[in-house]
């Protein structure tokens, strides 16, 4: 394989249909991808089918235009790179099928790339990350933390073990009436609080490095209850005039999973005392409270944090197109009976 390859990448592990081409000399090339959000918008969260079949219209499309942003040709790429785990089985099937179609017609190395090893490494596009780092990856599905080695060399340190940060999110963000995707939403009525600490949430086990937001939307509901603003039977949000009240329910729930993402990486500072640095990638690091409230405690510990820039935080091939080119120059590359995974 010649050095610095050019890599297609293509992603789908669930509602965003993506493609990009990187080459490590020439930097991101194209990045591009269609968002399903306002498609699962009128059902406040994805739908497996109706995420399907919006890729099968769109994916052709898509790698098209990236090739054509690019001013490459499938003749000029060297190996084409697919998200082929975790995900939505479906979404998966539907990138994988069309990159294996592509690779084998073109007789190209086919790349099988883990989705999560994408967001670890995407703070690595755009900033030069010194190894050994601590990363947080969070989105809506997914929530972990990583001892970074090196490219393709890391420790996962604790996981989702039910609800991930941004179903957390969304989920919330759908008891309050507030619509879909909860993230973004659940950040501009806490910052219309001043981002206090209303409620003081449950903030979870603090010896553990697992991450668990189930307790949280559970405490968050049930304290509605108590107030008498949502009713269980009915399961209505009986307050859904009281802005004041969601705004401050909102401004609870995000200063206690900023608290809770600070207390991870503490703990996983403490036990490996030697990192240099700390990145927050996924969906959730557009997050600019959270994103603030990590980089000023690692400014007071002198330790560097990095963030990717939103682009590259939310679902997207550029991050996959990244990781395939070190892997390629590793030597790994797949059969094409390459597969999804878990």
């Amino acid at each position: 394989m010649k050095p610095n390859p050019t890599i297609l990448a293509i992603e789908s592990s669930c509602d965003e249909t993506a493609a990009a081409v990187y080459n490590r000399e020439q930097g991101m090339l194209a990045n591009e991808l269609f968002s399903q959000t306002e498609l699962h918008k009128q059902y406040g969260g994805v739908i497996p089918e109706v995420a399907s079949r919006s890729h099968l219209e769109k994916i052709g499309s898509i790698v098209d235009g990236t090739l054509k942003k690019s001013g490459k040709t499938l003749a000029d790429i060297d190996a084409i790179a697919v998200t082929n785990r975790p995900g939505l089985p479906g979404s998966l099937l539907i990138g994988l099928g069309y990159a294996k179609g592509l690779a084998f017609g073109a007789q190209k190395p086919i790349i099988g790339i883990n989705h999560l090893e994408g967001h670890a490494f995407s703070a690595c596009i755009e900033n030069d990350v010194p190894f050994d780092h601590i990363c947080i990856t969070a989105s809506g599905g997914h929530s972990s933390i990583y001892l970074v080695k090196d490219f393709g060399d890391y420790m996962t340190l604790g996981r989702t073990t039910d609800d991930a940060a941004g179903e957390a999110f969304d989920k919330v963000a759908k008891l309050l009436n507030l619509g879909y995707p909860g993230g973004p939403i659940i950040e501009r009525y806490a910052a219309a609080a001043e981002f206090k600490d209303y409620f003081n949430y449950p903030r979870g086990k603090k010896d553990v490095l697992d991450f668990s937001f189930s307790g949280l939307k559970t405490a968050v509901l049930y304290d509605l209850v108590k107030r008498d603003a949502f009713d269980l039977t009915t399961k209505t949000l009986l307050a859904d005039q009281n802005i004041e009240l969601k705004q401050q329910v909102a401004s609870s729930l995000l200063v206690c999973m900023a608290d809770i993402f600070v207390q991870k990486v503490a703990l996983a500072q403490k036990m490996y005392p030697h990192v240099h640095a700390v990145t927050f990638v996924g969906g959730v690091a557009c997050n600019a409270y959270i994103r603030a409230r990590l980089k000023a405690w690692c400014d007071a510990r002198n330790l560097a944090f990095f963030s990717p820039s939103p682009r590259y935080c939310t679902d997207n091939a550029g991050m996959i197109a990244f990781v395939a080119a070190y892997k390629l120059e590793q030597g790994h590359v797949d059969g094409y009976d390459l597969d999804i995974g878990r």
